[in-house]
């Protein structure tokens, strides 16, 4: 179980949105590289970061801001907004990011998406961002026909490495996680799937190593570190604590 704080980047800082909504942005780091090199010296393992400028443009708008994150941590970094063609997959794989992220072209153009977790085995993930049950795209400025588990399916057997499911209504309003739903999409694919959108306080995280989430990859969270809500040590203790020994 996989914990992943969030970095998400508007005009080169650190922000949070409420349920994606940009006019609703609250800046906590203007200088997003030290705030990486805080999480990473917190103890996570693993960086979440989205170019939110990106997911609407359609292309990399804060690769600046992410480049300095690069080369100020040494965790692994994964990154989604703006990610819609092959060549700027292959320029972010190639400046050091992890994994990348895909959301709006897994809904409009599924079959570039397989094609590039095929040419990058476990290094493409797929958002499904999903309000009233329906996946939203183009930075959750539209929302689509389809749900989450119907696009999920097309891209088995594909390479994909996770899907990240985000509550789009949960987002940025520290109500907790949608477990339910997230859960119920880990049981209908074999992708790995992280949990997305409102983890709030240590019960989300100790609902996170329950039985029932064994499938979840891990979980994103924003909001309730910046605030002090989620306390990083104790969250991440009580992730070791429930490692199974080997």
């Amino acid at each position: 179980m996989i914990l992943f704080p969030a970095i998400d980047l508007k005009n080169g800082e650190a922000v949070r949105l409420q349920q994606g909504d940009m006019t609703r942005a609250t800046v906590f780091s203007r200088d997003p590289a030290a705030q990486a090199q805080a999480f990473e010296r917190q103890g996570f393992a693993y960086l979440h970061l989205v170019d939110l400028d990106g997911a609407f443009a359609g292309k990399p708008v804060n690769a600046a801001a992410v480049e300095r994150i690069l080369a100020a941590v040494k965790i692994p970094v994964q990154l989604g907004g703006g990610i819609r063609d092959r060549a700027t997959i292959d320029a972010w794989l190639a400046k050091g990011i992890r994994r990348v992220i895909i959301g709006t072209a897994a809904v409009r153009d599924p079959a570039f998406v397989a094609a590039a977790a095929r040419a990058y085995p476990q290094r493409v993930a797929v958002a499904l961002d999903a309000r009233d049950g329906k996946v939203a795209v183009e930075g959750w400025s539209q929302t689509s026909q389809f749900s989450a588990i119907e696009v999920a399916r097309r891209f088995e057997d594909a390479g994909v490495a996770a899907i990240v499911y985000t509550d789009v209504d949960r987002d940025g309003m520290l109500k907790g996680l949608n477990l339910d739903a997230t859960i119920a999409l880990a049981e209908q694919v074999s992708i790995p799937v992280i949990a997305s959108g409102g983890l709030a306080s240590l019960a989300d995280v100790r609902a996170l190593v329950a039985p029932r989430a064994r499938k979840l990859e891990g979980a994103i969270v924003g909001r309730a570190l910046y605030d002090g809500r989620l306390d990083a040590p104790a969250a991440l203790a009580l992730l070791r604590e429930a490692q199974p020994i080997a």
